[in-house]
């Protein structure tokens, strides 16, 4: 173990851990708070600024861990710190999802600015695919589609930290076996600071990360992936995410064919959510998250294996992961084709 790693995860721990109360005080002072309503289960006024602490705690850990190689992450540093002056806007004056999406196509572009695109794609048999023109678009939606999947998570106290969480020691083990130290300690930075962020968000919380928060995990981990695939030339970089955040872009997926299918807005919320299905199914906001955390770390475990393994094999095993997870999110609490009505009582009650 090379001591950057531990550094990378223990300062982002303990600065998020230390600067997360003060936050949820500014956060109070300042408005960013989250009332109870139709559409939310919590109970009483949480701040929602935590983003804010998680922000500081990565990225005092990357420019100290990664002080001698800046420039190789400066796109990654600074289209972040665009996405959560954003989230920070949303979270304070609860702006629009078109006024959001501008500022996550901007912080995407600055990526592409610096050099970090996905130019093309390795398939088995070592076939390369070249996107040409389609390059800047397609790197553009995969670090939205990601920043969003993560932001849709972000409806249980915790979940959104801790399958981050999770997700980001997944992809550590993947680069730091292919040697990309600076990308491993940007990542273990991230997962530092999920973590520290966590002792005050797992249920009962008391702070939430806000757009802020969720809108930057999402979009580093995607960044982190893009700058894997163009240092390595191996698509390895990016199949990692995609596997061990299955759970949350088959729940994204479906959220959007279940709104197409009762005519709502795409970008409008519901309850339709896993999470809100496993509440409406009897489990407590603990027993719920904790299963998502169970589920992701038997995906994340996948991930990790198969990038050692034959490439049809590989797909293989990742298909009939995914398949066992389709079917059981389909079959077990049905999120596609209609919304679910959440007892807010009963889950308060199951709380206490």
């Amino acid at each position: 173990m090379r001591w950057e790693y531990v550094i990378a995860f223990v300062v982002a721990l303990f600065v998020t851990y230390a600067l997360t109360p003060l936050v949820s005080k500014l956060a109070v002072r300042v408005g960013a708070v989250d009332r109870p309503d139709a559409r939310r289960i919590h109970h009483g006024v949480i701040p929602r600024l935590g983003g804010v602490a998680i922000f500081i705690g990565f990225i005092i850990s990357s420019v100290a861990v990664n002080i001698h190689s800046l420039s190789s992450l400066a796109g990654l540093l600074i289209g972040s710190l665009v996405l959560v002056a954003v989230g920070i806007w949303d979270d304070v004056c609860q702006i629009g999802p078109k006024t959001k999406l501008v500022g996550q196509i901007v912080a995407a572009l600055i990526l592409v600015v610096f050099g970090d695109r996905i130019d093309y794609i390795s398939l088995p048999g070592g076939h390369m695919v070249y996107l040409e023109y389609l390059a800047i678009p397609l790197t553009v939606f995969w670090i939205v589609g990601f920043t969003n999947i993560v932001n849709l998570i972000d409806g249980l106290d915790g979940l959104a930290a801790g399958i981050s969480l999770i997700a980001c020691v997944a992809i550590f083990v993947v680069l730091a076996q292919m040697g990309l130290v600076e990308l491993a300690c940007v990542t273990l930075a991230l997962a530092g600071a999920a973590c520290g962020f966590l002792r005050y968000n797992f249920n009962p919380a008391k702070i939430f990360m806000g757009d802020t928060g969720s809108m930057l995990l999402g979009y580093t981990m995607a960044s982190i992936s893009v700058i894997g695939a163009v240092k390595t030339a191996a698509t390895v970089a990016l199949v990692v995410p995609v596997i061990v955040l299955g759970l949350p872009i088959l729940d994204t997926l479906f959220a959007i064919v279940r709104r197409k299918i009762n005519g709502r807005p795409v970008f409008k919320p519901d309850k339709g959510h896993v999470h809100h299905r496993l509440l409406a199914i009897g489990l407590s906001q603990k027993s719920a998250v904790l299963l998502m955390y169970a589920m992701t770390a038997f995906l994340g475990c996948i991930a990790v294996v198969v990038v050692k393994l034959n490439s049809w094999l590989a797909g293989a095993i990742v298909v009939a992961a995914v398949l066992c997870v389709f079917v059981w999110i389909a079959m077990r609490i049905g999120v596609i084709a209609k919304d679910q009505v959440v007892d807010k009582k009963q889950i308060l009650g199951k709380q206490k």
